[in-house]
């Protein structure tokens, strides 16, 4: 599977509103559930920022192992997930919760880290690092 930049800057900036926009930005025109994953390298620049999954207006599978996969191909330190609610509630479900502790099970195999999964919803954006979900 090629990886390729979704027209992001090879260094994510600091502050997690500014990849919130970003994101915000990068879901505005999916009319289903798209899981993204950015790929860090040990400093948090960016090496790549793929669409892994595709779902339907309402959900989508996301597979931890291809995640990690994904991870060691691209020597990635660090990871930041993300994916949308076409429903425009930004809130996450207790279903989020559960695959972003998987996937972060998964990784820590592998000493990569996750540093935030953002839910994005009608031009808003949840973050489980600043509400203490990681």
């Amino acid at each position: 599977m090629p990886f390729h930049l979704l027209q992001a800057p090879e260094v994510l900036p600091t502050p997690p509103e500014a990849v919130a926009d970003y994101l915000v930005v990068h879901y505005s025109e999916k009319p289903s559930e798209v899981f993204t994953c950015l790929f860090l390298d040990n400093r948090h620049g960016l090496i790549a920022a793929e669409d892994l999954f595709h779902g339907t207006i309402d959900g989508t599978s996301v597979h931890p192992r291809e995640i990690v996969r994904c991870c060691l191909e691209l020597n990635a330190a660090a990871v930041i997930l993300a994916h949308n609610h076409p429903s425009g509630n930004s809130a996450p479900s207790q279903a989020d919760q559960r695959i972003t502790d998987r996937v972060k099970e998964a990784l820590a195999l592998a000493d990569v880290r996750v540093l935030d999964h953002f839910v994005i919803g009608g031009g808003d954006a949840y973050s489980f690092a600043e509400h203490g979900l990681l």
